[in-house]
């Protein structure tokens, strides 16, 4: 199908159509569907004027606070972490910059890019380090119990057990305000499709993109989720922690960063539940929610948990 004629694209191209300096790319034939498992995004054009365009998801103005992502998304970028913010409107539409040349990374790419787990580590580590304080703060528990609340709202179901994990939590909160860390800005979502990487070469870097959950927050909360997503063994733990420190970690670290492996599944299950009962068509998002809570409980329930707890507290 010509992509003039693609249904898909008729929104994106109202959409940058009403954009300046950028609206006769309305008209170009050259235009792809990219990644997003809530949000619609696109490429358009041809290089050097390639943008991407992101539409917002049914049901994102329940949960996103778009003023502060895109304080938050301009932040990175000055940092030079993230693609530079083109267009930001107050409805959601973000036009960013487009990095070519870049492979959008997936827990396969992580295990097989050569220094791919390195260049992750140094890319979160200059956000934390260079980044202007972010708008908002990213707290876990607050989340939690605002998730709850939409849930509820939503007349939706949650999986059998959850609340008890969340009781459990309390032990892990308690280790972790006992040994409290200065906040930064943080990515705070860093799923594999959230990291663009150019290769291996002496200009290399990894990009993050998609600042919408981003705040200050505790920046192990970064390594442990992205190694949720990523898939990592313990091998590639280390791997990201030794280059994130530039050194072996403490064991305090190490434990901090295993715990927020647990807590962002726990927190992760609920926005997969809120997906389902919004009826977001761009995957099961019940399964989602349930491998989320039992791998939560299953890496709670082990002694090497109880460790890294002890560890921190």
């Amino acid at each position: 199908m010509n992509p003039t004629d693609n249904p898909d694209f008729n929104e994106a191209r109202a959409a940058i159509a009403r954009i300046e300096p950028c609206a006769d790319l309305a008209n170009t034939t050259v235009i792809e569907r990219l990644g997003g498992l809530t949000n619609r995004v696109y490429r358009l054009g041809e290089e050097p004027r390639a943008v991407v365009l992101r539409l917002p998801g049914k049901g994102t103005e329940a949960y996103i606070d778009r003023a502060a992502e895109a304080v938050n998304a301009r932040a990175a970028a000055d940092a030079g972490v993230a693609p530079r913010v083109l267009y930001f409107g107050a409805d959601g539409v973000m036009l960013t910059e487009y990095i070519p040349d870049a492979v959008t990374m997936s827990p396969e790419a992580f295990a097989t890019r050569e220094g791919a787990v390195e260049r992750t580590a140094r890319a979160l580590r200059r956000l934390h380090d260079r980044s202007a304080p972010f708008a908002g703060r990213f707290e876990l528990f607050a989340m939690i119990d605002d998730y709850l609340k939409l849930l509820a709202d939503l007349g939706a179901t949650l999986p059998e057990g959850y609340h008890d994990v969340v009781t459990e939590a309390g032990t892990v909160r308690a280790a972790l305000d006992a040994d409290p860390v200065p906040l930064v800005a943080c990515h705070c979502d860093p799923l594999c499709e959230n990291f663009i990487d150019t290769g291996t070469g002496d200009d290399a870097r990894m990009w993050i993109v998609d600042w919408e959950y981003a705040g200050n927050n505790d920046p192990l909360w970064d390594l442990g989720d992205v190694s949720v997503e990523g898939g990592f063994t313990e091998a590639m733990d280390l791997r990201l922690l030794n280059a994130y420190f530039g050194r072996t970690p403490t064991p305090a670290e190490h434990g901090r960063m295993v715990i927020h492996k647990a807590m962002c599944d726990l927190l992760w299950t609920l926005w997969g539940l809120i997906q389902h009962a919004n009826d977001n068509p761009a995957d099961d998002f019940w399964a989602y929610a349930t491998i989320r809570l039992n791998r939560c409980r299953a890496l709670m329930a082990s002694p090497e948990f109880a460790r890294h707890v002890a560890a921190l507290a």
